[in-house]
């Protein structure tokens, strides 16, 4: 039996299989070393998108091309560690930080920025934004930039404040007076006043006052002179005195009220006086003993006679003689100096007593008497209404002389005045 056919088939089937196998185990081998040739080819890249970090492995040729595979979108503004034409290569390190957009509102200026800066102090030192140590802004130093972030800068500036009687230059971000003084922790007085109002606006270089008011009340005591009163004694001798009652000063306490401004007095207000003492005048009496010598023939002898009814001779004279016509008033008269006291030596209607010591000046109650008007007065003569007096009320009259020893020996007596115009 011939085999020989068999045998060839069967070593033809066995050699077709194993190429097939052979031809099929090429094409994996080729594959794989395809794949592994390409992989192997790739450039790996270390990335920071936006703070996320992350690597990649590439056959991009710059890094345009790897930021576009990642579908990220660069603008001007954004953070880009290499240019977009920078050729990749093997272990580069790309960094990209989305910018974020701040507005910056500076006083009354604003301005919109684009920034990568992390916190506000790089943000402001990367712009050149100077923050003087007195200006204010509303965010930390230290605080996260955020997108859309609104940062307001409030400029201060250097005015004066006067606070009282202190005074000094400071810096304010304020708008108002109110405000001003609300900075610095200054709190009025009922009474205290401020220049500029709350209310007024402050500009750099001005002056603002507060103003400190204070009322209190003063308490005076004045002395009350006392009045010479001389009574004529026909018992003396003409030219001699006599002191019947020394003369003792009264005691008048006065009450004010005082408003003081920053300290000063600015304002006095009498509201109450009380009489502690009054006074005690002085009464002297005057001798009117006049001695005559009567001669009669072969004899001769002195007797004593009174002049109190004499007539006066000269300026007495004219003192005494009433003028025809005017208006008479019996009145209470006293006299009084250009020193005596809180006596200024000025008139009310201005005339300087100290400079005119022979003047002939009464003071009035001008609803009695109109200031300025001429008049006469029994013992004294003409004079003009040219004072007043807080004693010199109704039908009283104050005269003017040139010295106290003439006030006191006038004492106070009534008199009579003619108002003649």
């Amino acid at each position: 039996m011939n085999t020989t056919p068999k045998k060839s088939f069967i070593f033809s089937s066995m050699t077709r299989k194993k190429l097939g196998i052979l031809i099929a185990s090429f094409i994996v081998f080729s594959a794989t070393l395809s794949v592994l040739t390409y992989e192997g080819t790739k450039k790996t890249v270390a990335l920071s998108i936006d703070g996320e970090e992350m690597t990649v492995k590439t056959h991009a040729n710059t890094v345009g091309d790897i930021l576009d595979e990642l579908e990220v979108a660069v603008k001007d503004t954004d953070y880009l560690s290499h240019p977009m034409e920078t050729p990749v290569k093997n272990d580069l390190n790309v960094v990209w930080e989305k910018a974020k957009q701040v507005a910056v509102k500076d006083d009354d200026e604003e301005t919109v920025y684009w920034t990568t800066a992390k916190t506000v102090d790089e943000f402001l030192d990367e712009e050149k934004i100077d923050i003087n140590e007195h200006d204010e802004i509303d965010f930390s130093m230290q605080d996260e930039i955020q997108d859309q972030l609104q940062l307001n800068i409030d400029r201060a500036f250097l005015l004066t404040l006067q606070n009282g009687k202190k005074k000094e230059e400071v810096w304010t971000t304020s708008t108002t007076v109110a405000d001003l003084l609300k900075q610095h922790d200054i709190k009025l007085g009922d009474l205290d006043r401020v220049e500029p109002n709350l209310k007024e606006d402050v500009e750099p270089k001005s002056v603002v006052k507060v103003i400190r008011v204070e009322k209190v009340t003063d308490v005076v005591e004045e002395p009350i002179e006392y009045a010479l009163v001389t009574k004529k004694d026909s018992s003396l001798m003409e030219g001699t005195e006599e002191v019947v009652q020394d003369g003792k000063e009264g005691l008048l306490k006065k009450e004010y009220e005082v408003i003081k401004e920053n300290g000063k007095e600015v304002k006095r207000k009498l509201v109450a006086e009380k009489t502690v003492s009054d006074s005690q005048d002085k009464i002297v009496a005057v001798g009117t003993k006049v001695l005559v010598a009567q001669v009669s023939r072969g004899k001769s002898n002195t007797a004593s006679t009174s002049n109190d009814d004499a007539p006066n001779k000269g300026a007495a004279q004219e003192a005494s003689a009433a003028p025809q016509g005017g208006n008479e008033i019996t009145m209470s008269a006293t006299a009084y100096t250009a020193s005596c006291n809180g006596c200024s030596g000025v008139t009310a209607t201005g005339i300087n007593l100290n400079s005119n010591p022979n003047a002939k000046v009464v003071a009035v109650d001008p609803s009695v008497i109109p200031l300025g008007s001429k008049v006469w007065v029994e013992g004294y003569g003409y004079a003009i209404a040219g004072d007043t007096g807080g004693a010199i009320k109704g039908n009283r009259i104050d005269l003017f002389v040139p010295s106290k020893d003439q006030a006191y020996r006038f004492g106070r007596k009534n008199v009579k005045v003619r108002v003649l115009n």
